[in-house]
């Protein structure tokens, strides 16, 4: 379902920064986003990048000590949002990193919000899928839970994502 709703400019932008990962200095990685909230524009028509909800990599074990946590928090207890979050994990093998796009629809949401944002999830993610290297991926979520809740989802989903994508980085 199709909802006519458009993406903004920056968050094409954002998604392409998150994602593509450039050699950069240590004060550039420090600016780089950890996790970045997108909503709906005032008049409904355009998703955009939600003011002062994010986390920088230079924020992560200086001004915040677990950025999922943080992250989940930063999410309205009764309104829906997109989010990207850059997840770092280790495996047995390696450390990992992976971009993973959430819808956050909590059961306290009103239905029309819910609605809007479902069927708009498709207009983001085929601006991301366009701007997305070949061989590169972007794992999709959708969370409504507590953030416990969804630190236990996470970790389910990237042990599941990573048994079948073990040359993804």
């Amino acid at each position: 379902m199709a909802s006519g709703v458009q993406v903004a400019d920056e968050v094409c932008r954002i998604f392409y920064d998150m994602k593509v990962r450039k050699c950069s200095t240590p004060e550039e990685i420090k600016k780089r986003k950890k996790a970045v909230i997108f909503c709906l524009s005032a008049d409904k028509k355009c998703i955009i990048v939600e003011e002062g909800k994010e986390i920088l990599v230079g924020d992560v074990g200086v001004t915040i000590t677990d950025p999922f946590k943080h992250f989940v928090g930063m999410l309205p207890e009764k309104d829906c949002r997109y989010a990207l979050y850059d997840a770092s994990f280790e495996t047995k093998e390696s450390r990992k990193e992976e971009l993973m796009f959430f819808l956050w629809a909590p059961e306290l949401a009103p239905l029309k919000s819910k609605m809007i944002y479902a069927s708009s999830k498709d207009a983001i993610k085929k601006k991301f899928q366009v701007q997305a290297l070949s061989g590169s991926s972007c794992v999709h979520l959708m969370l409504g839970h507590p953030p416990e809740v969804c630190t236990r989802q996470l970790t389910d989903v990237l042990t599941w994502f990573l048994s079948f994508n073990t040359s993804t980085v």
